[in-house]
């Protein structure tokens, strides 16, 4: 007699691929409900009524949904949607630029390269909304960093709050979130690219002074391309990495 034929497990990815399903039913979920950030979300049980799933198989994808940051598991509480929070994306971005940089820093270059494209590209818009009480809080960060640099200090908050508050005039949340994920993954990149960064305080402080300078001027090309130096640095350091001779 012959045995009857053992189908083959199936593959892994489906159960992959299955999970991303759950995952991506909760989320029409969330929406369908229309929930907002901070909401609580039906508990487990209903949860798992309502898709036909398992409780474990439900916790699974929470689990997963909860470190994307969509949801937000308070034990005790119970379950919500997330609020705001780009820290997935930054840890996710950090963890790839860093990688990159053990090899040819593609990654840590294309990072650079989105940031520069964002801040070049919106200073014109910017400027257009900014008033003469935006340039005074601008200029008093240049000197604060410039103050600093003379004592050898390290201003690495200064750094960011100025180019924060050079595209605030344009009440962007997302936009400044943004920047904040793009901020600390380039201080990340560069801090394991530039061995000894106290020897650039001096010039680092005067090119965010011709920044200032420009937008003053009410020149948007110029302030577009010294923005674009302001990571001429960290791009040749990442050049060397893929050109080492």
């Amino acid at each position: 007699m012959i045995s009857p034929v053992v189908p083959a497990p199936p593959a892994r990815f489906s159960a992959q691929n299955r999970s991303r399903a759950l995952q991506a039913d909760i989320i029409e979920l969330i929406l369908d409900r229309d929930l907002r950030a901070g909401d609580p979300l039906p508990t487990e049980n209903e949860l798992a009524q309502a898709l036909g799933i398992g409780r474990n198989t439900l916790r699974e994808a929470l689990k997963v949904l909860q470190a994307l940051g969509v949801v937000e598991i308070r034990h005790g509480f119970g379950m919500f949607v997330a609020p705001r929070n780009f820290e997935a994306l930054t840890e996710g971005l950090t963890f790839r630029g860093r990688l990159s940089l053990r090899h040819e820093g593609q990654e840590a270059t294309q990072l650079v390269d989105v940031r520069q494209a964002l801040e070049a590209g919106l200073i014109g818009e910017a400027m257009d909304l900014m008033t003469g009480e935006h340039l005074v809080e601008i200029e008093t960060t240049v000197r604060r960093m410039e103050s600093a640099a003379q004592r050898g200090a390290i201003f690495t908050a200064l750094d960011e709050q100025f180019h924060h508050q050079l595209f605030e005039p344009l009440d962007n949340e997302l936009l400044s979130n943004l920047m904040s994920v793009f901020w600390k993954v380039y201080r990340k990149i560069h801090s394991e690219l530039v061995e000894d960064p106290v020897l650039d305080l001096a010039e680092t402080a005067a090119l965010h002074r011709r920044i200032f300078e420009a937008v003053r001027a009410g020149d948007k090309t110029l302030a577009a391309a010294r923005l674009r130096c302001h990571f001429d640095g960290i791009r040749a350091e990442l050049k060397k990495l893929r050109d080492p001779a």
